[in-house]
Order: C-alpha cells, then sequence, then structure tokens
C-alpha cells in the first residue's frame, strides 16, 4: 500500500510540474534571438550557427513566429497566415528551421516558439481563413471563429453587406481588440481545437521547448491555462504589456489550473523601472516588478529592451533604453527571475554579457533566489543584492558605481561601464573574468581568489590538466596571456595541500584579421527646423568615449557644409579607429537648446534630416535619408571566396566561411560585396 501511495504522489507531483507555467530554481537565461526587421540576423541558419558560442550562457533562445504569413514582403510573423502547412518564412524554410531546433537540443538549449493565436490573417477577404491538413487530419477556421466585435465593428459591417451575409460568432472579444486582422474568438470550441492542434505540432513535431504567447491582453488568461494543460509545454510566458505590476499578476493568476499558474509573463513592471532608474542616473529608489514579490518572481521573465519597445526609425521610436545599456542588463542578470537578454544587446556587448551571465551561475543565482532592491541608493548609483546557492552577488549601476563600498566580506569580481559586481567571500570560488569563446589576437585573463579561507592561493593550468597543490601559483588580480591556439585554463583555490572549486575556460585565439581604420562622415540637414546653427555632441558608442574637442556640451559647432541632391548638409569626419567602434551623437544648436534624440551606432557615412517631430522629452526627431543619397562607397563585387577566411559583417559579427547569404561583408580589410 505504501508504494501504491508513494507512486500516486510522484505521478501527482510530476503533473504539479507540468501544469506549471515555468519551472521554479531555474538557473537558465533567455536570448531573444531577433529584433524588428532583423531578416538576415535571424535566419534559421545564422542562428544555429551560432549554437557552440550561445550553449554556455542561454538555456532556451525565443525566435519569432516561423510560419509563413504573406506571399509578397518581408514579415516579422505577426500577422499569422498558415499554422500547419508553410514554414517558408522570412527567416528561412522548414528544413532549415527544423535544423536549427535540433542543433539548439543537442547543445542544450531549448527553443522559444512566438505563439500567435489572438488574431490571424486570412487570405483575400475578411473571413477566408487557410484550409490546411495535418497528419490527415484537416483544419479550418470559420468566419463564426471571429469575435462579432472584431474591428470594432468593421468586420461585423462588411460581414452585414455580403450576398449572402456572413455570420460570425455571437461571442465579443474577452480581451483587448486589434485592428487589421481578424480576433479569434476562444470561446469557439473549433478555435480551441485547432489551437491545441497548432501547439502540440510545435511541441511534438517540430521539437519547440515551449512558447512566448503574444498579445495575451487579447484574450482571457484562462485559455492560456486551457491550451497550456492539454499541451504541457516546459515553459510559457505571455506578453502582458503593462507597467502595472498588479495588473500583471492578475493574468498570471487567471492562467491558473488547480491553483497552479501555467504560464510566466514578462516583467514589464520592472522593465519600466529599470529605464527609470536610468533616466535619474540611477539615483532613485527602484520601483517594483513582478521580481520584488517572492509569490510571482517564479513567473517572471525579466528584460530591459525587446523588438517593441527598441528604437526602429524616427517614425517608430518606442521607449527604448537610450543609454546605460550595460548597466540595465546588470541589473537584470544580478536579479532572480528568468532573464531574456535582447538580441542587439548581445551582439554589440558578447563578452560582457558573458562575464555577468558566469557570475550569475557562479553565485547559483536562479529565478527563486531572494534578491533585495535598494539596498542602497546613492549619488548617481543604486545597489541590489541576490542571495544565491553558492554566494551573495552585490550589484552596482550607475555613474558613480566606483564609490560604492561594500561591507567586509566581499570581492570584486567584475567591472565594466557603469556597473560593478561583487561577491561574498563564502562563495570560497576561482574567478576568471573572460569568458570561454573565440577571440582575436592574445588575451588576458584577470584571475580572482574569492575566499574566506586563511592564506587561500590562486593556482592553475593552461593544458587542461587538473590543477594541484604544485601547479602554478598567482597572487589575486594577477592577469595571464592566453596565447594563440587552443587553450584550456583552469584555476583553482589552493587552502593548505588541497585545491577547491576548479573553474575552467576554453579559449581559441587567432591571428587578427588585418582592419584598416577609415572615416566616416554624419550629414545632417536642418531645412525643416530652420536651425541657424548645429553641434554635434558625439561619443563612441561601445565604449562612452567621448568624441567632441572640449568634451563639454553642447559638442562642436560645425560649420562646413556640401550641397547635395539641392539642399545644403552640415558634416563632420569621425574616425572608425578599430573594428566594432561605432558613433553616437545628439544634435543641438549652440546653447544646447533644443536638440534631437540620440542618434546611435553609425560605422559608415549617414545622411541625417531634422524633422519638426518631437518625442515625450520634447527632443526633436529624425530621419536617416542614407538610402536615398548616392554615397559613392565603392565596393568589390565577388563571386568567389577570397584568400582570408576570416569575414565581418557591417555590424561585426564574424563569419569563419565566406557567408552565403546576399550583401556587404569586411574581408581582409576589404569591403566586399557577395551576391548569388
Amino acid at each position: 500500500m505504501k508504494k501504491i501511495y508513494t507512486t500516486l504522489f510522484a505521478l501527482m507531483a510530476t503533473l504539479s510540474m507540468q501544469a506549471q507555467g515555468w519551472p521554479a530554481n531555474y538557473d537558465g537565461v533567455m536570448l531573444q534571438g531577433f529584433y524588428w526587421d532583423s531578416y538576415r540576423a535571424s535566419k534559421w541558419c545564422n542562428l544555429e550557427a551560432q549554437a557552440d558560442d550561445l550553449a554556455p550562457y542561454f538555456s532556451l533562445v525565443w525566435i519569432p513566429q516561423s510560419a509563413n504569413c504573406t506571399s509578397s514582403g518581408n514579415s516579422m510573423g505577426y500577422n499569422d497566415l498558415y499554422w500547419f502547412s508553410n514554414y517558408n518564412s522570412s527567416f528561412g524554410n522548414e528544413a532549415q528551421l527544423r535544423s536549427m531546433i535540433k542543433t539548439f537540443k543537442s547543445k542544450g538549449i531549448g527553443t522559444i516558439a512566438d505563439v500567435v493565436i489572438n488574431h490571424r490573417n486570412t487570405l483575400t477577404s475578411w473571413t477566408d481563413f487557410p484550409v490546411e491538413k495535418y497528419k490527415g487530419v484537416t483544419y479550418k477556421m470559420n468566419s463564426t471563429d471571429i469575435c462579432s466585435d472584431d474591428d470594432n465593428g468593421k468586420t461585423l459591417a462588411w460581414a452585414n453587406k455580403q450576398t449572402p451575409k456572413v455570420s460570425l460568432s455571437s461571442n465579443k472579444d474577452t480581451g483587448d481588440g486589434w485592428d487589421g486582422m481578424r480576433d479569434l474568438d476562444h470561446n469557439s470550441s473549433n478555435v480551441q481545437t485547432v489551437v491545441k492542434a497548432y501547439l502540440d505540432m510545435l511541441l511534438n513535431d517540430f521539437g519547440y521547448a515551449g512558447f512566448r504567447y503574444d498579445m495575451v491582453k487579447g484574450y482571457a488568461g484562462k485559455f492560456t491555462g486551457i491550451y497550456n494543460t492539454a499541451t504541457k509545454p516546459g515553459f510559457s510566458v505571455g506578453e502582458y504589456w503593462d507597467g502595472n505590476v498588479a495588473t500583471v499578476k492578475t493574468w498570471i493568476n487567471a492562467t491558473k489550473v488547480n491553483r497552479v499558474p501555467t504560464s510566466a509573463a514578462f516583467d514589464f513592471p520592472i522593465r519600466y523601472a529599470v529605464r527609470d532608474l536610468i533616466a535619474s542616473n540611477w539615483g532613485s529608489m527602484a520601483k517594483s516588478g513582478l521580481i520584488n514579490d517572492a509569490t510571482y518572481r517564479q513567473y517572471a521573465v525579466t528584460f530591459v529592451e525587446n523588438h517593441d519597445t527598441e528604437y526602429r526609425s524616427s517614425d517608430n521610436q518606442q521607449d527604448p533604453i537610450r543609454k546605460d545599456t550595460l548597466a540595465a542588463n546588470a541589473y537584470i542578470l544580478a536579479s532572480c527571475g528568468t532573464p531574456c537578454v535582447f538580441y542587439k544587446h548581445w551582439q554589440a556587448y558578447p563578452t560582457d554579457i558573458k562575464k555577468m551571465i558566469n557570475a550569475r551561475h557562479i553565485a547559483g543565482i536562479t529565478n527563486t533566489s531572494n534578491t533585495t532592491f535598494n539596498v542602497r541608493v546613492g549619488a548617481n548609483y543604486n545597489v541590489l543584492k541576490t542571495e544565491g546557492s553558492n554566494g551573495t552577488l552585490y550589484a552596482v549601476m550607475g555613474t558613480n558605481a566606483n564609490n560604492y563600498t561594500p561591507q567586509y566580506g566581499y570581492t570584486e569580481i567584475l567591472r565594466g561601464y557603469h556597473y560593478r559586481y561583487l561577491l561574498s567571500n563564502s562563495s570560497n570560488v576561482a574567478w576568471i573574468d573572460l569568458p570561454s569563446g573565440h577571440y582575436d589576437d592574445v588575451q588576458k585573463a584577470r584571475l580572482t581568489a574569492v575566499s574566506d579561507k586563511q592564506g587561500a592561493q590562486l593556482v592553475y593550468t593552461t593544458d587542461g590538466t587538473e590543477p594541484t597543490a604544485k601547479s602554478r601559483k598567482a597572487a589575486s588580480g594577477t592577469e595571464i596571456d592566453i596565447p594563440m591556439g587552443t587553450t584550456t585554463l583552469k584555476v583553482g583555490l589552493l587552502t593548505g595541500s588541497t585545491v577547491l572549486a576548479v573553474t575552467t575556460r576554453t579559449y581559441e585565439i587567432s591571428m587578427p584579421e588585418a582592419f584598416t581604420p577609415y572615416d566616416i562622415n554624419v550629414y545632417v540637414n536642418v531645412d525643416q527646423v530652420g536651425w541657424k546653427s548645429l553641434n554635434y555632441w558625439a561619443w563612441e558608442s561601445q565604449s562612452g568615449t567621448n568624441l567632441t574637442t572640449k568634451g563639454k556640451w553642447p559638442g562642436d559647432a560645425v560649420t562646413a557644409t556640401k550641397t547635395i541632391a539641392g539642399k545644403k548638409w552640415y558634416y563632420k569626419t569621425y574616425s572608425i579607429a578599430k573594428r566594432n567602434d561605432m558613433v553616437s551623437l545628439v544634435l543641438n544648436t549652440g546653447t544646447g537648446k533644443p536638440q534631437t534624440i540620440d542618434i546611435s551606432n553609425l560605422d559608415k557615412d549617414t545622411y541625417i534630416e531634422i524633422t519638426t517631430d518631437k518625442d515625450g522629452e520634447g527632443h526633436y526627431n529624425v530621419k536617416d535619408v542614407t538610402d536615398q543619397i548616392s554615397t559613392g562607397v565603392n565596393v568589390l563585387t565577388v563571386d568567389k571566396q577570397k584568400a582570408s577566411t576570416i569575414w565581418y559583417d557591417l555590424q561585426g559579427r564574424r563569419y569563419n566561411q565566406r557567408p552565403t547569404l546576399p550583401g556587404v561583408y569586411i574581408n581582409g580589410g576589404k569591403k566586399i560585396m557577395i551576391r548569388r
């Protein structure tokens, strides 16, 4: 009898775990593997090629909705049309998608599907959904699966004008409406049947690990509970886009089945809290998010930027984190919850983000760890601490982060632009700041002893063998060279004759490709605003190095002009001194007011028009019109691979072989255009 009860309890526990929307004590980090219009960067084959680099740091990668949406033009996937039958998307074909998911899985990475079920596209009319067959079953949504109040009544008005009249559902939308496509009636048994089959296919046929549900404000939270209970994804997170933490909690509660949430939610409140901290230069009390509540931190997926909040263009600026990107990521990566890193941030700052994730793991931080926020709020800095299973990690963010003096018993393991990490000595670990990976040219790795053991020393090897008491010794803070070739570095704490807590890093160091510094010109037209003077306030995007002559606002007065295409353009020249250098700037008049928004990450000749519209802070928006102006850039056209095997795209991403996609690349220090 005891065995029966034990077995029954184990079965119930398993079912309970399956019903939970996000695992407890989860130590993984997620990557959002795309940004808006990332049609090339997020192609399935390009993401798959990065699997080895991603695997040590990310347990999950969220990708765009993967089925075909339209017969013409590119689509990010949110005008979903086909669910079962057509997987030729803007990011690749079905074979490439399956290959990527399989490769990710083999490396320990789960793929998160972007599930768009609030609304659905149609073929030629307002109500003609595609008819699809999957495993011998026909799936079709009907006009009666459309909410009666779809498009604020426009769909019903159209339906009533048809001959014969077209019938819609008798049910109204259970959430917010969304104009442009048909809002689905999730009370419909047919809708539920089709959605369940679709989700089951994604999990058990394609091999997805879980779901990111798009626009869950559009339908009642109980339906997410119904779908997750039926399909049992390992991970589920809803995009409930709202800065009110109580409202997001209400949605999570609405997904409960048997009193257990079936889905996590993106922690929009903490995202806005970080934005506000940055706006105050980190000198204010951080507002609360899901991760501030012990009941909900398990179900909090934290982030600081995504494809909806990023800056897209002067006409679609959204609400971006405009500065202190690294400090913002340091904040969420040191906190409880499950962090989700934005792809653009990963592209721009891979080494820093790798270091942060390594620190998170070495402290043993999970989504349910205890984080204390606003431990100290000083003049332009904010401090939090998280108690991991292996130690306590302090994170200090702000322009004056270096002014914070930690309490006794902590050692600094990491610092970067406006952030610091300090780990408790009781962790007793050997810290290596340089993450594993591929690097160009000889690197230095800083070794730090984090220990409360009297007389603890560092011992290390570079040949992959386990360090012993007889291995090379190093004082805490020592930097050692990592030479060309492959090196496996192992560092341990030596206490007495015992070596503890060995940390391992593996490096592949190659000869750097030749890079020839070059100049770029930033051209600005002020005709629309009628400014009589123009100043450039500029800085190097990644390092933050000021690029103005005196380093004081409002920057350099620019008087040099050229007439191009009948317009007067002010211009200033900047040097791109090394690979991955980029220029960011703010334009203003000689008095500093008015000014434009930030113009970020320029690495080529760029033409900017200052427009008359403004953002919420009263800063003038700009329009990049480079594509409309002939820049006179000469590129080489090649059809065959040249001598060098190392290639870079214009975003600085490295390719170890000739790229297969058409575009402009850097090879052997030259710009080369690849055509099919």
